[in-house]
């Protein structure tokens, strides 16, 4: 497959780089563009070293299968024709074709067939907000048509571009040396503070973020739902987090939701709050999923449903835990990887109660002790998810427990 990636050098791009080596894309070929300021550039590939060509209205998209576009909505519009003329697919990252009526607004785990064979030979990415929740929201909808969704948002710093992130740890820098905070990337300052606006205001009071997640859910989902939506920027690096309401037709039981996320494709349920178990940034950077918690009835009305969804950034992150689909196999990396069933607590060997993330796992098989430490053999396909337990007297180390001592940099 001939693949191209516009806006090779920037954030996106170099993030497109990683996964489709990663995740071993399907490439024969790979074409990287961008703008005058990024051509000539040079990024490794398989081993190779890949130019960035200037993007320009020519025939070098000719025999591309697949382009993806994430230089913003202008370069998007501009360059539409060009990029797709030759039969290429185009798939676009910006805002520009997202209500498009001839443009499928497409998240592969609740619309994937609305890909198929595109009028314009385009597919748009939603907004990120609108993502994690319509993902969450499939599952519920399964149950029972949603009527209506109220939704506050907690967006990162990350939502808003590289410069953003830079700028929230320069005003935290500046604070503590008792300076003024530099701001450009926010309307107020970040550090310490929330912001109640995410993009600019519409005639309606709503801001263009909140207007999205109401129209792009109804296109996405191919419903009448209405939504309404807070959009708030907060003093965290990574990850996009929701509080969710959620009326249905029919009411549905916390028990219900709780096997209708467990099982939804693209969502990790993490809901136990008698072990105050669920999703948070920190803790959770660097994974990609949909994560659901605090699932709840609405006490405020019995056809309705509350839960709390994050989706932490898999641009960069720390290395603390990371999940993979569709593994038959356990990757030998740090880590220990937990039981499915999430009534079951780990092996006495660890010494004292803690919990992993935990996993979602087809089939589990026992755990046994080794030579010394504990060792889990697994079978089983589906989610797995590896995390790291920094503050006990063990530590997990490649699939088993070992003392903390011998793991070099950890005391």
């Amino acid at each position: 497959m001939k693949v191209a990636i516009v806006g090779a050098s920037g954030a996106v791009g170099q993030e497109l780089l990683k996964v489709l080596e990663q995740r071993n894309f399907p490439t024969d070929e790979l074409l990287l563009f961008g703008s005058e300021r990024s051509a000539g550039r040079v990024y490794p590939f398989r081993g190779k070293q890949i130019g960035v060509r200037l993007l320009a209205h020519n025939d070098d998209f000719k025999g591309v299968d697949v382009a993806f576009v994430s230089a913003g909505a202008g370069t998007s519009k501009e360059f539409a024709e060009t990029i797709t003329k030759h039969g290429a697919l185009m798939i676009d990252n910006s805002s520009a074709f997202r209500m498009d009526p001839d443009v499928p607004l497409v998240v592969p785990e609740v619309n994937p067939e609305d890909g198929i064979d595109p009028p314009r030979r385009i597919i748009a990415n939603p907004n990120c907000t609108t993502i994690q929740m319509v993902v969450a929201l499939k599952a519920i909808e399964n149950l029972s048509h949603i009527r209506r969704v109220r939704v506050s948002t907690y967006q990162s710093a990350s939502g808003a571009g590289a410069a953003a992130m830079a700028e929230l740890e320069r005003q935290h820098a500046q604070l503590v040396r008792g300076e003024e905070p530099t701001v450009s990337k926010f309307v107020y300052q970040l550090a310490y503070n929330v912001i109640p606006q995410v993009d600019v205001f519409t005639e309606n009071g709503y801001t263009k973020e909140e207007m999205k997640m109401f129209n792009e859910t109804r296109k996405i989902m191919h419903s009448d739902v209405r939504v309404s939506a807070t959009c708030v920027r907060v003093p965290v690096m990574r990850a996009h987090s929701e509080a969710v309401w959620v009326e249905t037709e029919r009411p549905a039981s916390v028990e219900e939701a709780r096997e209708a996320f467990a099982s939804a494709e693209g969502v990790v349920l993490m809901d136990e709050p008698a072990e105050k178990s669920y999703p948070m940034p920190l803790p959770l950077a660097g994974v990609d999923a949909v994560y659901v918690g605090r699932i709840r009835s609405d006490l405020a009305d019995p056809n309705s449903l509350t839960f709390w969804c994050q989706r932490p950034d898999p641009q960069g992150g720390r290395a603390e835990c990371r999940a993979d689909r569709r593994i038959s196999a356990p990757k030998r990396t740090f880590g220990l990887i937990v039981p499915s069933n999430r009534y079951r607590r780990p092996p006495d060997i660890c010494r004292r109660p803690f919990r992993c993330l935990f996993a979602k796992a087809d089939s589990v098989s026992r755990w046994r002790t080794g030579t010394g430490f504990l060792s889990y053999r697994p079978a089983f396909s589906g989610y797995f998810l590896v995390a790291f337990v920094l503050k006990m007297k063990y530590i997990c180390h490649k699939g088993g427990l070992r003392k903390r001592s011998i793991i070099p940099g950890y005391k």
